[in-house]
């Protein structure tokens, strides 16, 4: 089942106003005004979202104040949080999916605008780099797929993974782990990885129609959540700080600072998001095993050029553009 929101509802329009109180109450009256609605109106949203598990107090004379929500991720949490243009303004909320990037790729053919998101709470068949599977258990993670209209030849909506893992991994670090980027586009904690970007694009031989970016991030999984194959490869936010996440807040967060540096590389190019993803990167300065299906190097990875390649310095010092392949860092930091 399915959740859309493009329009805020009255109950999104409530929560909105008491998250902005924070501990304050807020009273019927005020809330009345506010929405141009009667007090038993408002009241009559209220037992809505506390029947949704929200724990709102209400107080005679003194109003409403919220004091919990669920850890759920549909337009009710996200949208009162939201401060973004674009980027997570229509929300497709489903409990389970396959995968978040089909869905999305079939609604992007359909039409839909620039920035809205398909979202859920676990994918059945979830996909990562390579055809590889993605785990994606329910109510722990984060699992969502943005429709991007970027005005971009085909030959740079690669620079689009990027600009993404750049993002991620700046609001990895805010939250206070220590993320950093293995090329392209996996961010790790520790050597172990936290997060992925799959990107796929509908285009022509000049320009772009849509580009579909599925984002996977492990919030608050545990060892146990993980299959026994990934157990050695796979952490997530929550193992690396000791402590859960708040999804909807660092989703939210996330889609702030990707619709930054989204804007960004539209109005100044590739330049300032390879400058940062090299500051972030754990490749560059290691030595390296690069693995593609066709062939295998070794050497010392010194930079990414300006499409995004990794350039690997071999042994016999040959520089070498590497445009797709796995990574296995030599002896990692």
């Amino acid at each position: 089942m399915g959740v859309e929101s493009s329009e805020r509802t009255y109950e999104e329009l409530i929560l909105g106003f008491l998250v902005e109180g924070r501990d304050e109450f807020l009273s019927g009256e005020a809330l009345s005004d506010k929405l141009g609605l009667s007090r038993t109106a408002v009241w009559k949203h209220v037992e809505s979202l506390r029947g949704k598990g929200y724990r709102i107090d209400a107080v005679p004379a003194r109003g409403y104040r919220l004091m919990d929500v669920p850890d759920k991720l549909t337009p009710l949490e996200l949208s009162p949080l939201l401060s973004t243009h674009h980027l997570g303004q229509g929300i497709h909320f489903h409990e389970s999916l396959p995968s978040t990037n089909e869905a999305a790729f079939r609604l992007a053919t359909d039409g839909a605008e620039h920035g809205e998101v398909v979202i859920t709470e676990q994918q059945t068949a979830g996909r990562g780099r390579r055809g590889r599977a993605w785990a994606s258990p329910s109510g722990l993670n984060l699992y969502f797929s943005a429709i991007l209209r970027p005005e971009l030849p085909p030959q740079r909506a690669p620079e689009i993974t990027l600009v993404a893992a750049v993002a991620l991994c700046e609001v990895l670090r805010e939250e206070g782990a220590d993320a950093r980027i293995k090329w392209p586009n996996d961010v790790q904690l520790g050597g172990r990885k936290v997060a992925g970007i799959l990107t796929e694009l509908s285009a022509e031989p000049e320009r772009v129609h849509f580009v579909v970016l599925g984002v996977g991030v492990n919030l608050n999984a545990g060892p146990e959540d993980f299959p026994p194959e990934l157990a050695e490869t796979a952490t997530s936010l929550a193992q690396g700080l000791g402590r859960r996440v708040n999804r909807a807040l660092f989703t939210t967060s996330l889609w702030a600072r990707l619709e930054e540096w989204l804007d960004l590389h539209h109005e100044v190019g590739f330049d300032p998001v390879r400058q940062r993803w090299m500051e972030l990167s754990s490749t560059l300065g290691q030595e390296v095993r690069v693995r593609t299906e066709r062939s295998e190097l070794r050497g010392v990875a010194e930079d990414i050029d300006a499409s995004g390649a990794l350039r690997v310095r071999t042994a016999d010092g040959r520089l070498e553009r590497v445009l797709a392949g796995d990574v296995e860092q030599v002896r990692p930091r």
